[in-house]
């Protein structure tokens, strides 16, 4: 996966694909990591509810057409992403507006 692709395929542990869009990517000094925050496309699209947003370190493949989702490890790392989410969210609707 390469930073500002639009949509990527995640398997679950049930062995099953979904399409995700992603919603955006970012690097972490403090880390080290790459992060990407996305959402599973057809789940909860109903504009009268919330999207669930699922965030992964990546580790992109030496070609930067996939790589591999981590689990994120530490409650540090939670917050620094819940941050970036906020910055990025209102950021978007200053846009909007």
């Amino acid at each position: 996966m390469e930073h500002g692709q639009e949509t990527m395929t995640v398997v679950d542990e049930h062995g099953e694909e979904h399409v995700c869009e992603v919603i955006f990517t970012f690097e972490s000094e403090d880390f080290g990591k790459s992060y990407v925050l996305y959402h599973i496309l057809g789940e909860d699209e109903n504009d009268d509810e919330e999207v669930e947003i699922h965030a992964s370190a990546f580790i992109p493949s030496e070609d930067n057409e996939d790589g591999e989702l981590l689990p994120i490890e530490t409650d540090e790392e939670w917050d620094m992403i819940e941050e970036m989410l906020n910055t990025f969210l209102a950021e978007e609707d200053e846009d909007e507006e």
